[in-house]
């Protein structure tokens, strides 16, 4: 099951970091303040280190630890989306698109990490 937590947080890291990426360059109408999901600079910002230490710890072996503590945050925001939508509009540029969409991410990693954990 190490495999799958390494596999997971290294493709997990690659998508944070292309979407992070993306954000940057302008969204690409997926992500930004004029895309599907919204995001702001800051966020962006947070989207590629999130991604490049995915990258970084899925190569060296040691996802379980990247998917429990990625899983815990995206939850954390999918909470502060849903119940502090101003705020996290304020801040992160985060609209409700990008709340349930943390809380799939975060639902789905603490998933591999239990299922690995065992």
């Amino acid at each position: 099951m190490a495999n799958t937590q390494k596999t997971f947080a290294t493709v997990l890291g690659i998508v944070l970091l292309v979407v992070g990426l993306a954000g940057l360059a302008g969204g690409l109408g997926i992500v930004g303040s004029d895309g599907i999901f919204g995001t702001n600079t800051l966020q962006d910002v947070l989207h590629v280190i999130a991604g490049v230490w995915g990258i970084w710890i899925g190569t060296k072996g040691m996802g379980a630890g990247y998917n429990k503590v990625i899983g815990w945050i995206a939850i954390l925001l999918a909470v502060l989306g849903f119940a502090a939508k101003d705020l996290m509009m304020t801040h992160l540029g985060a609209d409700m698109s990008i709340a349930y969409l943390h809380a799939v991410i975060g639902i789905v990693a603490l998933l591999v990490y239990h299922k690995g954990s065992r």
